[in-house]
């Protein structure tokens, strides 16, 4: 066999390797909260794996894995998760909810506090599946939807409008805490679904309890999205153009699941999932919405498709980027090639209450899969505010 391929077959085998070592590696912990001030949780990178595995050799034999620690790590407490603990969440409930029949997970004591964690593009609510058992033990009642055209959730109507700008997204989430008489809850997010949090926090306070936000504060104001970013901003948002066309819609469409690996690939640089894990999330793609859905919230946010004018009163306050009031953490991805410069300072304004920034190190886009420790930590020290 050629030095080439064996050094090939090499690296991909550690690459499993690394895969099941990270499972086991010790759960992040993350200090209390304290008002004003920032921390930063290390964990190991693909560059310190390579390094460590000696990955840039083609030796013919593979050397000893050394014992790997977190700087910031600790045994695992009973209920505690680290990534890819788990693989699967108990049976899907479904329920009627505004203009959808829902798709959702719960998880945790029926009468526990109540935790909405909400999902992005192209995730779903598997980017959960290692934080719910978490909050579940710590006495939490867990809801985990799948966002309209995702998963399970269906449009009750086939006349409905496929409509994904943003206030849509949110109200969706009110008519479920509606239909689950869930007066209050803390609502967690990452992506669309920090979105659709903020965006609750803000036109329906009485509903949030608190607040943990990836990336910060995410309502979409259309009138700033028309200008311009520095060309490394805008080549993070590629796709966004992509998906402007017609010969991006149809893009998505036939190369839907690859599309959305790549994706994952290029906003989390150091996270080595495996084809399981993706082929989990995967299904939730093939919701027949999905692709409408998913093109009409990113041209949407152009201002290239239009909404619905029914919700031009809640987008008109929105537009006003009001400020979020409630207790909130905000979490960034130091990895993330969407995390704004500035350890959370650009936003910082935009939150009134007791507030905390975290910056997690060696993480990046899809937060709660990769570090869930660290956001599970941030939903508990948010309720205790």
């Amino acid at each position: 066999m050629a030095p080439d391929v064996i050094h090939h077959v090499i690296h991909d085998l550690i690459h499993d390797v690394i895969h099941e070592v990270v499972a086991d590696v010790s759960a992040l912990s993350i200090p209390p909260l304290s008002t004003h001030r920032s921390r930063e949780v290390n964990v190991i990178d693909r560059r310190t794996f390579s390094r460590i595995l000696g990955i840039g050799t083609a030796g013919a034999s593979l050397p000893t894995l050394p014992v790997i620690s977190a700087s910031a790590s600790a045994s695992p407490s009973p209920g505690e998760s680290g990534p890819g603990t788990h693989t699967s969440f108990g049976p899907l409930k479904q329920i009627r909810a505004g203009e959808l029949n829902m798709g959702y997970a719960e998880a945790g004591p029926a009468h526990g506090p109540a935790v909405v964690l909400l999902h992005g593009w192209p995730y779903d609510i598997h980017s959960y599946v290692d934080v719910a058992p978490r909050l579940a033990a710590a006495g939490y009642r867990v809801i985990v939807p799948y966002l309209r055209g995702h998963g399970t959730t269906r449009f009750r109507s086939d006349k409905t409008f496929r409509n994904a700008q943003q206030s849509v997204i949110a109200l969706d989430i009110i008519a479920l805490m509606d239909a689950l008489k869930i007066e209050k809850a803390i609502l967690a997010g990452f992506d669309w679904g920090a979105r659709t949090a903020d965006i609750i926090a803000v036109l329906w306070p009485e509903r949030c309890k608190a607040l943990v936000s990836v990336s910060g504060y995410l309502i979409t104001n259309r009138e700033s999205q028309k200008a311009p970013l520095p060309p490394k901003a805008e080549w993070a948002w590629w796709y966004q153009y992509y998906f402007a066309t017609e010969r991006g819609r149809l893009g998505l469409a036939q190369y839907k699941h690859d599309f959305a690996k790549l994706i994952w690939r290029n906003v989390s640089p150091t996270w080595l999932f495996s084809d399981a894990t993706f082929d989990r999330t995967a299904t939730a793609f093939d919701n027949p919405d999905w692709v409408p859905i998913v093109i009409h919230n990113y041209r949407w946010r152009l201002s290239l498709a239009k909404g619905a004018p029914r919700f031009d009163r809640l987008e008109k306050r929105l537009a006003q980027s009001p400020a979020i009031s409630q207790p909130t953490i905000t979490l960034d991805g130091e990895l993330d090639p969407f995390t704004p410069p500035g350890n959370g300072a650009s936003y910082r304004d935009h939150f009134t209450g007791a507030y905390d920034h975290r910056t997690l190190k060696g993480i990046g886009h899809n937060v709660p899969q990769e570090a869930p420790e660290a956001f599970a930590a941030a939903v508990v020290a948010v309720n205790a505010l």
